[in-house]
Order: structure tokens, then C-alpha cells, then sequence
């Protein structure tokens, strides 16, 4: 489970909490301009573009769960289990599998624009890392600042969508949770007055009494519509510290806390880190379930041009100012 979310204020923003039963050695990675990567289907390209965001590294490959270039094309992965479906070789398309997909699309692509001409003719074969290290079922959200889309590989084939709420989560498809949105049209923010009938005298008893129907529940489609309610209807001042906080809050909206979801094979599904990354300047701001302090690392120039991939321990140790 997964909500990721874009948001903008002075600035433009990109992140999600990652929902999982378990940890995978990540850490905050930034790959440099001009870094190799090869291609399982063949070749090899260098990145054009730095890029900036939570992976885990082996043999000098991150395998990234979701990033931002420095152009501020952002991207993340969603579990999308039973509808992910990825296919063969094509040699007529551009073979890509799904753990290179983003250090490509980041590596090559500056804009939303720019990718989806390349989208028509993309493959997402079924290739692992390595054959200890299966394909995880994803699909995923892209956005910049003037455009978002999902992007799923489906068997019917690879389909790309315009997001205009700026919101993803897990299955089922998007196309659900655009129409299911719908059935939420009646919330408000604001107070309410008696629709119910001119018959009984009804009133508000409490503030927040619009959105009474507001699903609570950690489910996907929960979570998207919860997430979208929350950021839509965000007010928000456009310094630094108020829009990461905000974006923050969004995010806490649908934290997923332990004890409440529990798999099928009796393990404990929590938000095991939150993001959110000013893609406008390149910063990278995360706390993780055991560590509500916000850390933030900065995308430098030297980190841009680095010949080697800069890596970061998660700050996992609890922050406490104590004021006595």
C-alpha cells in the first residue's frame, strides 16, 4: 500500500508515505549527471539529468522507489498487485523493465511533455534485477510542474492517464478511483445547513460536519479519496516551512499506523517513511515511522556531478527536543 500526492504553492512538490510489512536497506540516493547504467534488453544510456530519492543501492545500481530530477519530472512506484502485468521483449518498442524505469525516464527526460511521446512506443518487460529479487507489481505516478499522468501496465496493454487531482494509491486501476471520486461530490469543508427536509428542524452540532462520509479506513480507494479531499481543500501559506508541513499533513491524513492493517500473512503493514521533495529547488525532505523529525538533504552541485552516487542513511532514531 502507497499514497503519493503533488502539491503546489510558491514551489512544486512530489512525494508519498510508503506503506509496507517490511524494510528493503533503503536510503536517500542521489545519482549524478552522466551515470551508466545498462539496460537488460541491451545498451546502455548516461543520465542527463541528476536525480534525487529514496533506493536501494546494489552493485552501484539504485533501485529507486521513487525520485525527482532536476528538471522537476518526479515519479513513484504503487504496489498494483493482480492488474500489473508486464510482457516479453519487444523488439519493434523500447524494452524497459520495471526497476529501470525510473532512472530512465528521470535520466532522459526533463518534462512530462517531453516523455510521453516515448511512451507510445515504451515496453515494460518482465525481467527481475536479479532471480532473487522478483518484480514488484507497480504502476506509477509522473508529474512535473505543469502536468501529472499514471502509468500502468495492464495486460491489455500500457496505458497512460491525465491525473488532474495530483493523487495515486494502489489498486484498483485509476480509472476506478476517478469515477469512485464522484460518489464523494456532497463533502464540504464549509458548515451545512438542513438539506435533509424543510419537514424537521435539523442543524450542525459540530465543525467538520460536511464531510461526514469522509471514508476513514486504510483501503486503497479509502486512502485516495481521503488524500484528495485533504490536499484539494489545503490552505497553505507558499514560504518553505508551510508548504513542507502542509504536505506533510496531507500525507499524515492517510498514515498507515501499526496494528491497524495487518497481510494475509499475519504481518504488520505501516507507512514505513513519508516524502515529500521540492522539486523546484531539489530538496528531499522524509521522516520515518520511528523518527517524526523531518531531515532534509539538499541536491548540490557537487552531488550533480559526482562520478559516484552519493548515498544516505535514513535518520531512524527518534528526535526529541527536550525544553527541561
Amino acid at each position: 500500500m502507497c499514497t503519493c500526492i503533488t502539491f503546489r504553492t510558491k514551489d512544486n512538490y512530489f512525494g508519498r508515505n510508503l506503506d509496507l510489512e517490511y524494510r528493503f536497506n533503503e536510503k536517500v540516493v542521489i545519482t549524478p549527471r552522466n551515470y551508466p547504467f545498462t539496460l537488460k534488453a541491451g545498451g546502455l544510456f548516461n543520465t542527463k539529468y541528476a536525480m534525487i530519492g529514496v533506493a536501494t543501492v546494489i552493485d552501484d545500481y539504485p533501485l529507486y522507489a521513487e525520485a525527482t530530477n532536476e528538471k522537476g519530472l518526479s515519479i513513484a512506484g504503487l504496489q498494483f498487485p493482480d492488474n500489473a502485468h508486464y510482457n516479453p521483449i519487444n523488439l519493434d518498442k523500447i524494452n524497459i523493465t520495471p526497476y529501470e524505469l525510473i532512472p530512465w525516464l528521470l535520466g532522459v527526460f526533463s518534462s512530462v511533455e517531453e516523455l510521453k511521446v516515448e511512451l507510445e512506443s515504451l515496453n515494460i518487460f518482465s525481467m527481475p534485477f536479479k532471480d532473487d529479487i522478483p518484480l514488484s507489481p507497480l504502476h506509477w505516478m509522473i508529474s512535473d510542474e505543469e502536468e501529472c499522468i499514471v502509468l500502468e501496465a495492464v495486460e491489455s496493454g500500457l496505458k497512460v492517464y491525465d491525473n488532474p487531482i495530483g493523487v495515486l494509491t494502489n489498486n484498483p486501476p485509476f480509472l476506478y478511483h476517478q469515477t469512485n471520486i464522484n460518489n464523494y461530490i456532497n463533502l464540504t469543508p464549509d458548515m451545512i445547513n438542513n438539506r435533509f427536509s424543510s419537514k424537521v428542524d435539523l442543524s450542525a452540532y459540530g465543525l467538520g460536519m460536511g464531510a461526514i462520509g469522509l471514508p476513514g479506513d486504510n483501503s486503497p480507494s479509502s486512502r485516495f479519496v481521503r488524500a484528495a479531499f485533504t490536499k484539494l481543500n489545503s490552505v497553505c501559506g507558499d514560504n518553505e516551512e508551510c508548504s513542507v508541513s502542509q504536505f506533510f499533513h496531507i500525507l499524515d491524513s492517510v498514515l498507515v499506523v501499526k496494528g491497524t492493517t495487518m497481510t494475509t500473512d499475519k504481518k504488520w503493514n505501516i507507512t514505513t517513511y513519508s516524502c515529500c521533495c521540492n522539486t523546484t529547488k531539489g530538496i528531499y525532505y522524509y521522516k520515518t515511522y520511528n523518527n517524526s523529525q523531518i531531515t532534509a538533504i539538499r541536491m548540490t552541485e557537487e552531488n550533480k556531478n559526482s562520478y559516484q552516487l552519493s548515498i544516505f542513511d535514513l535518520e531512524e532514531h527518534q528526535q526529541i527536543k527536550y525544553i527541561n
